[in-house]
């Protein structure tokens, strides 16, 4: 599971952006989280977010 995100994350975060710092790749990838969790719909939960399955 753990190895599915991490390629998601690659995929829809990291190989679009060209990090100046760590400061700004912990921003950028902070934010995608969040975007994750709380607004992208996921085909496993039935196309709803993490964040209205765990309320």
């Amino acid at each position: 599971m753990i190895e599915r995100f991490i390629r998601t994350m690659k995929e829809e975060c990291v190989w679009h952006h060209h990090f100046e710092s760590i400061s700004h790749a912990r921003e950028v990838i902070g934010r995608w989280i969040r975007h994750y969790n709380t607004e992208r719909p996921h085909q496993a939960l039935g196309y709803q977010v993490p964040a209205q399955i765990a309320a």
